[in-house]
């Protein structure tokens, strides 16, 4: 059994090494970002359970340090400040978490990334219609289901319809592409 969950992720990963456009994108998104905080601007990101654990391992990754020593970058997760979050569900929807919180910090030449691996998570999408409409550059990180965030913005689209593997490879992207900011930051 654990073989074939590591030869599954394996065979994932292999995938995206074979996949140039996929690949393009990637770099697209880190050049995307590394213009947007030499201009002053900062990076958005939210999902929805594991893909919310996922922008905030991201976004800790630029607002901490990720291989190399340099200053704190501006980034944030939508959804993080819990009294906004459960008001905003409340009051108005919970489809609207994420666009209301993004419509009072969002700014153009912000970059929004939006992680939902069915590609349909109502909020996130809700959030990437208020992004479109402030400025902001956007992307998404989804997977081989497709959904309807493919068509609104360039999407990260892991090779697999599996939850877990499609997590994994978030991850890993969100990694490539930390290391691509920092190395043009810090060199």
């Amino acid at each position: 059994m654990i073989s074939t969950i590591l030869n599954d992720a394996l065979s994932v990963h292999n995938k995206l090494i074979e996949d140039s456009k996929l690949q393009n994108i990637i770099d697209t998104i880190a050049t995307t970002c590394i213009t947007a905080l030499k201009n002053g601007n900062k990076l958005i990101f939210c999902g929805n359970g594991g893909s919310f654990a996922d922008a905030q391992h991201i976004t800790a990754e630029f607002v901490g340090r990720f291989i190399k020593e340099r200053e704190s970058l501006p980034a944030i997760t939508l959804g993080c400040n819990l009294s906004s979050t459960t008001s905003i569900g409340n009051d108005y929807s919970f489809d609207d978490i994420f666009s209301r919180e993004l419509s009072s910090i969002g700014q153009e030449g912000d970059v929004f990334i939006g992680i939902t691996t069915s590609g349909n998570s109502p909020n996130v999408v809700k959030a990437l219609d208020t992004a479109l409409k402030k400025g902001l550059h956007t992307f998404g990180f989804t997977g081989n289901k497709k959904g309807v965030i493919t068509e609104k913005c360039s999407c990260i689209e892991v090779p697999s319809n599996s939850t877990p593997r499609i997590q994994e490879c978030h991850i890993l992207i969100g990694h490539i592409i930390c290391e691509l900011v920092d190395n043009e930051l810090t060199s």
